[in-house]
């Protein structure tokens, strides 16, 4: 009888631990993948001050004549949103990605950019962000087939011949995980500026950044919120792999990551650079914060696009 209660005692024990690490699993996942304001990422704004280094670009996009555009996502569930703004008589168009919990408006500077190298430009609002509907983030797992349905739609609606795919942050992973799919023959580069390498060591790194999570219980809990993701939104964290997509990839890339970077640590741009099979080139910005390489070193930054698309897109 003793026995008996000893084991009932520990399989309690063992039932409430269980039970909190599947509620904290839940926790994780409304913080980490349900749209909304995120305590350690800064609010959204695009107000301009002529004190920051891209302000010209900034009113440049501000002041645009932008049409809009949309589609239903792949997959048909939410309806997407994108501004298009045309150069002229350019048949070359960029793709522009934001990053996690941005929008299309807050990367608005590059699109200065890329029109001062005489491209269109096409900046969507990833599923659930801006003014796309979603109920998830995808961290460009999910995306990555959205991109692809942009990519058909820029060449039925403007007959695009030459198409680049850029992105910052979480839209710098989404351009590395499209370039691993089959693509049409207009998309002829890649240029990625600090996306992360895999969806479930940038979530284990930020367990650990944010919250100082020791490895137990970092391990349970993260394989518990993968799972917890493959349910709602119908993969596993790990399977999201820039560098297995970059394994497929024989476009040229580019790679931008500033050595100062936490969030998305300066390593993965490393191992993505590695494992990409096309021609490409890394530039590790000095000095340059997480998503800060344009803003750090604006005239190096447009020198290293331009310069590198002139290579592959005439």
């Amino acid at each position: 009888m003793k026995h008996k209660k000893i084991w009932l005692s520990i399989a309690t024990i063992i039932t409430v631990i269980c039970l909190a690490l599947v509620g904290a699993g839940f926790y994780f996942f409304k913080v980490a993948c349900v749209p909304g304001q995120k305590s350690f990422i800064a609010a959204n704004t695009t107000q301009i001050k002529k004190t920051d280094p891209l302000y010209k670009e900034k009113k440049w996009y501000a002041a645009a004549k932008k049409q809009k555009w949309y589609m239903q996502s792949a997959g048909g569930n939410y309806r997407l949103d994108a501004n298009y703004i045309p150069d002229g008589k350019s048949k070359k168009t960029v793709i522009i990605l934001h990053g996690y919990m941005n929008n299309k408006d807050t990367v608005g500077s590059y699109a200065a950019l890329f029109h001062k190298l005489g491209y269109n430009t096409l900046q969507p609002d990833a599923r659930a962000h801006g003014q796309s509907q979603g109920k998830y983030i995808g961290y460009g797992w999910v995306e990555k087939a959205d991109v692809k349905k942009w990519i058909k739609k820029i060449i039925k609606k403007t007959r695009a011949k030459q198409i680049v795919i850029f992105g910052v942050s979480m839209g710098g992973a989404t351009a590395m995980m499209t370039a691993g799919e089959k693509l049409p023959h207009q998309v002829k580069a890649i240029i990625e500026d600090c996306g992360y390498s895999n969806v479930k060591a940038e979530i284990e790194h930020e367990a650990q950044d944010l919250y100082s999570m020791p490895a137990v219980p970092r391990f349970p809990l993260v394989e518990i919120l993968s799972g917890i993701n493959r349910i709602k939104v119908g993969y596993f964290m790990g399977d999201a792999s820039s560098v297995n997509q970059l394994k497929k990839n024989k476009l040229p890339t580019l790679f931008i990551h500033g050595n100062k970077d936490t969030f998305v640590p300066t390593k993965m741009v490393y191992a993505n650079y590695k494992a990409s099979n096309g021609p490409k080139e890394l530039w590790v910005v000095p000095g340059a914060k997480h998503a800060k390489s344009f803003v750090t070193h604006p005239k190096a930054y447009y020198e290293h696009v331009k310069k590198f698309l002139a290579k592959y897109v005439k």
